[in-house]
């Protein structure tokens, strides 16, 4: 039998009240760009508490988390009852339920893959789960047979900086990103999981080719170290490389492209300062540590990221969106043919509130989740030239 969702509530929060099956009202949005086109929101679903991934489903159908502890489906407007079946989540500050990403063979398996806060001896940690979809497209949506495929290998306490995005890499390899937890110096401890992108099999089971397989005190489930807290994530389409979005402290928000056994140099180095104002670590560069490929300074509080691929925005192609929580905003990165950063335009800036994940629809068009209680789905397209 498949066990009951439960959450564990840790902190002075709650979980969403269930939400009744009947149409949001369509609230909208434009915005004139620099294109001289006209970007369209409209919601798409309301209600929700603290949406924190938004996934398109096959069938056009949206998955949905909830930070406080629940799974939902959006269908033609409509909000489904939780999806059943969810581990023991905790719901602690920043942690809960957080992203969500179908397998790249959903079809035939219908396999869902989430991460969220575990609790467990110690604390709380990031946790990499999976799980058989069945019944999205009715009253009952429920995952089956789900297992924990990876557990952050030391739990503690707060509730600051759990990462954590996951999707797969074009060798059909998982990643994980981890935040340090607010224990800045996790982030350059080889056996410890926190601040890290990670690489796992689909089965939880660690590739041979990771970088640190059978170097003497280093996770070998680790792919890069020295991050602060990851909260974007996606793989270049045309390179099949990953490109990762964190935050910074009191600036130095990053835009990186991490690579096998390297390190990104958090809290040694950053672009920007400790919320007292003074200076973080030996300043912005060192030995042994990568340099940014774009940093933001003052902070947009970065969470979401999404390589643009599509016809209906032809002139953003390889673009990056990424959406920002303290911005209020949605950043579009411009990159030319090589691939590097040339230049940002800021779109509904205070518009629509916190934004904190993006999703790219196969016409082109694009989802944005609204981190609020209540929270929306916003669903973004293209308007005629102005």
């Amino acid at each position: 039998m498949t066990p009951k969702r439960h959450a564990t509530t840790i902190a002075a929060t709650g979980l969403a009240a269930a939400l009744s099956a009947t149409a949001a009202p369509a609230q909208t949005v434009t915005e004139t760009t620099e294109d001289g086109f006209t970007l369209t929101a409209e919601t798409v679903a309301d209600g929700l508490a603290h949406p924190w991934a938004v996934e398109l489903l096959p069938d056009g159908a949206l998955l949905v988390t909830e930070r406080e502890g629940s799974m939902r489906i959006v269908r033609d407007g409509a909000v489904s009852a939780p999806v059943d079946g969810l581990p023991e989540i905790a719901v602690v500050g920043q942690g809960g339920l957080l992203d969500v990403a179908i397998a790249p063979d959903y079809a035939q398996t219908g396999e869902v893959y989430f991460t969220f806060a575990e609790p467990g001896p110690g604390g709380v940690g990031t946790a990499l789960a999976k799980g058989v979809l069945t019944g999205a497209d009715g009253a009952d949506p429920e995952l089956a047979d789900v297992e924990t495929v990876f557990s952050m290998n030391e739990k503690s306490s707060g509730g600051r900086h759990f990462g954590s995005r996951t999707g797969f890499w074009p060798d059909g390899t998982v990643y994980v990103t981890t935040g340090d937890r607010g224990e800045r110096p996790r982030a350059q401890e080889m056996d410890d999981h926190a601040g890290a992108v990670i690489r796992i099999d689909r089965d939880g089971t660690i590739p041979d080719d990771n970088p640190f397989v059978g170097e003497s005190g280093a996770a070998p489930e680790l792919w890069s170290k020295g991050h602060r807290n990851i909260q974007g994530a996606d793989i270049d389409p045309e390179t099949g490389r990953l490109w990762t979005v964190e935050h910074g402290a009191r600036g130095g928000d990053e835009i990186n492209r991490p690579e096998a056994g390297l390190n990104y140099g958090w809290p040694e180095i950053s672009y920007g300062r400790h919320y007292s104002g003074m200076r973080i670590g030996r300043g912005t560069e060192a030995p042994g540590f990568e340099q940014p490929v774009y940093y933001w300074d003052p902070s947009i509080a970065p969470s979401g990221l999404a390589i643009y691929d599509g016809a209906m925005f032809a002139e953003w192609q390889g673009d990056m969106l990424v959406g920002a929580l303290a911005g209020r905003l949605l950043s579009r990165l411009d990159r030319n043919e090589a691939g590097e950063i040339t230049g940002e335009e800021r779109l509904f800036e205070d518009d629509l509130g916190r934004i904190r994940d993006v999703d790219i629809a196969p016409d082109g068009s694009f989802y944005l989740a609204i981190d609020d209680n209540p929270g929306q789905i916003v669903h973004v397209t293209r308007g005629p030239a102005s």
